[in-house]
């Protein structure tokens, strides 16, 4: 069902492309994150999300509810390149994540949230084919050290195994409610993150972003 009610409040600005419907179930607006999105809202609203190998991280102003979720994958290498410690192709995979991270903080705090009030739940990187290169460790490997060394407060996740995963985030409250798809009838989650894989490989990341 599409948002055409008067009474909902447009996004926060850059969210406009980001699609938003009325989710019957929760009874609440509901923004649905592909991979490469996140969104931040100072709404009473829920944030979803599929994951597969990507990873997604809940992060919130515990005191003013405003918070958000990004859905991000490390560009994908060979192992040889990564265990050679290729300057280039680790440099760079080390600055996508970064980028989704410190986007998704920084659009936090531009709007009213604080640094020391946030509290981080991150959820995904399955091996959801077992025939595949783990993708799915090296961005739960990525994202756990980005959360220790940034020193943010880590108050729950669950990563890593072999299923796909049904994320739903509720940003005024933190409440996460996670669905683990153990009956995966179709490849649509895989073929859609492979996909989006390709087209973040060697890609150059659009210039530095510095935390606040």
């Amino acid at each position: 069902m599409s948002l055409t009610h008067t009474l909902v409040k447009p996004p926060i600005a850059g969210f406009e492309g980001v699609n938003r419907y009325w989710d019957q179930e929760n009874q609440i607006v509901a923004a649905k994150l592909m991979p490469g999105d996140y969104y931040v809202t100072s709404q009473d609203e829920m944030i979803t999300t599929v994951l597969g190998s990507c990873v997604a991280a809940c992060i919130r102003d515990c005191e003013t509810g405003i918070g958000g979720m990004n859905h991000f994958m490390l560009p994908e290498t060979s192992d040889s390149r990564l265990s050679a410690r290729d300057e280039a192709v680790v440099g760079n995979a080390l600055r996508y994540g970064n980028y989704a991270m410190e986007h998704l903080i920084n659009t936090i705090l531009q709007n009213g949230g604080k640094r020391k009030n946030l509290e981080v739940k991150l959820f995904g990187g399955g091996k959801i084919i077992a025939s595949l290169s783990n993708v799915g460790a090296r961005n739960v490997q990525f994202v756990l050290d980005y959360v220790d060394t940034e020193a943010l407060k880590l108050v729950s996740h669950d990563l890593g195994d072999i299923y796909p995963r049904k994320v739903n985030f509720f940003p005024r409250s933190g409440r996460v409610r996670m669905k683990k798809i153990k009956d995966l009838h179709n490849q649509t989650i895989f073929l859609r993150e492979k996909q989006y894989s390709y087209s973040i490989k060697d890609a150059p990341v659009e210039g530095s972003v510095e935390l606040f």
